[in-house]
């Protein structure tokens, strides 16, 4: 007789931030929750090099620069992907994607166990309704079909168990949180707050992150090695591993497959999910896992990726496609960089602490509900906000002197000096024309279609890019630095800033949205996405808190619709 077939209660593409949270919030209430990871597992004694030396590694740190070029020739464009921490990013000759050739795009990926949960910036701020409602205040686009204040207890939720450090500044267009204590600001950051406020008006704070400050549910306070992309021993930041999957594991509920790479969705003769199909990584053998809901949590390009992918009788072009949305509206954080100088005043010949996984940080001011007249900018909608840092810079000074010797030492010792670095994040719109596609030729090392990317900037993106110029440049004015550099004039690459968001985007209305507000398919009532596709608009901040927290609510949401039994 043929096996018995196991049918799953719930099946959860990808283990990153957003799945770690919805298999938290399953199993803790009670369901059973299967996990697809296409990716391995990583083990911290072979994988994590966040204590080794430059000189115990074959290349001292710069690592094989003709491997990277061969395999990881996009990936090591990233400031974390090196000699130490390339282990946690793809092989982009297994993984391929295509771009016009005049709007290139820059897909950082990392596949394991945890997604990209291990080298991420731990940057975590919440969003309000300047950005859930931006399109009531500004005219354009659409709004999200959830507000701020249906929000903010998952928030609550996930700053409270995950431990995010920060200061609470009551302003309304950054809300404060449940914080553990913030970081110190570096003595460069002090005097930056310094100018800034009493020029600008503008609030300066230490920058809000997930590492402990203090010892928080079982895991050890940050000991600031400040090498965070490249794993944690002690689990001192916020990682998918570390902390919601093991309290996923703790219910008995959980069963987690690894090297799993989910191809596409099943469906039945009327279009409910039965389950997905998946290939072996390593062996390339092709599986069926079956579940009665389906949470895609891939990440926002790879599911939507998997969502185009599923096409059958009832989904012709893909899950959650019958109005040509999905894949569409693809927005990712556009950056200006490169200003900055030194501080003579902060020259010293003392050290000053260092090791703090963080800098400072400006919130928005421009175009909020709140703002100023002086604030306020009519050649573009939505803004942007700052972060940078201030530090001394010993190494680089000693290997610039040209000196060597006693007087080499000498001045090494007595002249260590201090330099400042300010960017710029901006909100890109969401924009029918940035899209992604299947590629109808190029696949992967599985056979899976490629995805096309077709993104470029648009002209407010552009407007307001002019507009954080030339704030940055009064700000360095302000500071009076010397060797002052100004910011680059071109705009980061698009996906350089590794926040893609939109494609399968959440609205109220069927016909220009992807999920509704409980991140539930329109087009395939069992089937959820909860990353960061399912952004309406992107706003100027990081995005992965807010992913937490809508994978909370979803979670949540789902056990409620199986105890109805609609599920």
């Amino acid at each position: 007789m043929p096996s018995r077939r196991t049918i799953h209660e719930v099946l959860i593409i990808g283990s990153g931030a957003s799945g770690g949270w919805v298999a938290k919030e399953l199993t803790e209430r009670g369901v059973s929750v299967v996990m697809l990871e296409a990716g391995p597992p990583r083990i911290p004694t072979r994988d994590f090099t966040e204590h080794i030396w430059p000189y115990q590694l074959k290349f001292r740190g710069f690592g094989n620069r003709q491997l990277l070029l061969e395999t990881q020739p996009v990936q090591r464009l990233c400031y974390a992907c090196d000699e130490t921490s390339h282990q946690f990013f793809v092989n982009d000759i297994e993984h391929p994607y295509t771009f016009p050739a005049d709007k290139p795009f820059m897909w950082i990926r990392g596949r394991q166990v945890g997604g990209k949960t291990f080298c991420w910036a731990r940057e975590s701020y919440r969003f309000t309704d300047n950005e859930f409602k931006a399109a009531s205040r500004d005219g354009y686009g659409e709004d999200w079909p959830i507000s701020y204040n249906e929000l903010e207890p998952y928030y609550d939720q996930v700053e409270s168990y995950i431990g995010v450090s920060g200061s609470r500044e009551g302003l309304p267009q950054m809300p404060d949180g449940k914080f553990l204590p913030p970081m110190n600001l570096s003595c460069g950051a002090v005097k930056a707050k310094e100018v800034i406020e009493r020029k600008f008006g503008w609030r300066v704070m230490p920058d809000r992150v997930a590492n402990l400050t203090v010892d928080h549910r079982g895991r050890p306070a940050c000991h600031y090695c400040d090498q965070c992309q490249r794993g944690c021993y002690t689990a001192s930041y916020f990682n998918s591993p570390s902390v919601t999957l093991p309290a996923a594991a703790r219910t008995g509920k959980f069963t987690l497959v690894s090297d799993a790479i989910v191809s596409e969705v099943m469906v039945d003769a009327s279009g409910r999910a039965t389950g997905v199909h998946y290939i072996d990584r390593v062996t390339r053998e092709h599986r069926e896992a079956y579940a009665k809901v389906v949470v895609v949590a891939a990440a926002a390009l790879e599911s939507t990726r998997i969502l185009l992918n599923s096409k059958s009788p009832a989904h012709p072009q893909g899950i959650g496609n019958s109005n040509g949305v999905l894949g569409r509206y693809l927005m990712d954080h556009f950056t200006v960089e490169g200003a900055g100088g030194g501080m003579p005043s902060l020259r010293s010949s003392k050290r000053e602490p260092v090791g703090r996984p963080c800098g400072f940080l400006v919130p928005k001011y421009v175009n909020t509900a709140t703002s100023s007249a002086k604030d306020r900018n009519s050649k573009f909608v939505r803004g942007y906000r700052f972060d940078g840092d201030g530090s001394q810079e010993l190494y680089g000074h000693a290997f610039l002197l040209p000196e060597f010797g006693d007087a080499w030492r000498k001045r090494v010792r007595e002249e260590i000096p201090y330099s400042f670095a300010i960017e710029a994040q901006g909100e890109c719109l969401p924009r029918a024309d940035n899209f992604v596609a299947l590629d109808p030729q190029k696949k992967d090392a599985w056979g899976i279609p490629a995805l096309h990317i077709h993104a470029s900037y648009g002209e407010n993106d552009k407007a307001m890019a002019a507009a954080m110029r030339d704030d940055i440049n009064s700000i360095v004015d302000a500071m009076q630095l010397t060797d002052a550099s100004s910011p680059k004039v071109e705009l980061s690459m698009f996906g350089k800033n590794i926040h893609e968001c939109g494609t399968a985007r959440m609205g109220a209305d069927r016909k220009s949205s992807v999920v509704n507000g409980d991140c539930r398919v329109h087009d395939a009532p069992n089937v959820f996405v909860t990353d960061g596709a399912v952004f309406t608009t992107q706003g100027c901040y990081e995005p992965t808190l807010t992913i937490m927290a809508i994978s909370a609510r979803a979670g949540e949401h789902i056990t409620k619709a199986f105890r109805r039994g609609e599920l």
